[in-house]
């Protein structure tokens, strides 16, 4: 059951991000940035903890995830190290999978060939 609510979240979440695609002339960059600041406000309004224990991965992966980790993370920093908190958590928090990018990105660069588009 477990994976059927992360399918379910995670393809719902989708959905939306490819009707918005669809049926608005919201860029793909546009879209990006409004899950992650949805996922942000949802998270500070103390709503998205409740999908992220309810859905798992279905909720934590997508994009809005994200911007829940951010505000999950300067929410910490800020209960640990008072204001100053809110300019190193949410980078403190997401270090390990900007790292994960930044990284998996450098060895496909090695591996592929670029070549100019069309």
């Amino acid at each position: 059951m477990e994976y059927a609510k992360a399918f379910l979240c995670g393809g719902l979440l989708c959905l939306i991000g490819q009707l918005l695609i669809d049926r608005t002339g919201l860029t793909p960059a546009k879209i990006l940035v409004c899950y992650v600041t949805a996922g942000v406000v949802l998270s500070g309004a103390g709503v998205y903890q409740h999908l992220v224990d309810w859905a798992g991965a279905g909720a934590t992966v997508p994009l809005t995830g994200f911007g829940h980790l951010l505000a999950k993370g300067v929410r910490q920093a800020v209960a640990r190290e008072g204001l100053l908190g809110v300019l190193t958590g949410g980078i403190t928090a997401a270090a390990g999978g900007i790292t994960a990018a930044v990284f998996f990105g450098f060895l496909v660069a090695l591996v592929c060939k670029p070549r100019p588009k069309g």
